[in-house]
């Protein structure tokens, strides 16, 4: 398969630095401190770092399936995992939105988990990135449903 680098370079910028992006207008702030947290709520200092490698591979892989499939189930479920993806900061942070964010982020491990099995036949380097993204979407959906228990929009 004859790979197109530049590609490759635009969906890195694209991918890492539109997360960039959504997370720097879209910071947790005041509101996001004060919610009771659960006891297996990570520092905030853990959060850029993860979410820069996890773009990294996201990129990676979006990359790989264009290539490959451009018109592709796996490469529609991508862009549909990027979407929600980078609508969940904005729900949560900005809108304040702990339920609406939960259903995001629900429909993001979906996407992921789509992705995966898509690609596991076809490119299963593409689906192996999207590994690691799933672990940590699942317990950010996790702590997203514990932040929603915790804080009083559950019903008793």
């Amino acid at each position: 398969m004859n790979r197109n680098y530049l590609a490759l370079v635009l969906c890195l910028v694209l991918v890492v630095g539109g997360g960039w992006l959504i997370g720097a207008t879209n910071l947790p702030g005041s509101w996001y401190a004060a919610l009771a947290k659960p006891s297996f709520n990570p520092p905030n200092w853990l959060f850029p770092p993860v979410w820069t490698v996890l773009y990294i591979l996201i990129a990676v892989a979006g990359w790989r399936t264009y290539e490959a499939r451009p018109r592709s189930a796996a490469m529609a479920l991508w862009v549909a995992q990027l979407a929600l993806n980078l609508a969940w900061s904005p729900v949560m942070f900005t809108m304040h939105a702990v339920g609406p964010a939960l259903a995001v982020i629900g429909f993001l491990l979906l996407a992921i988990l789509g992705f995966i099995a898509r690609q596991w036949r076809h490119d299963r380097l593409a689906a192996w990135l999207f590994v690691p993204y799933a672990a940590w979407v699942a317990y950010a959906a996790l702590l997203n449903y514990s932040l929603y228990l915790l804080n009083g929009a559950y019903p008793a």
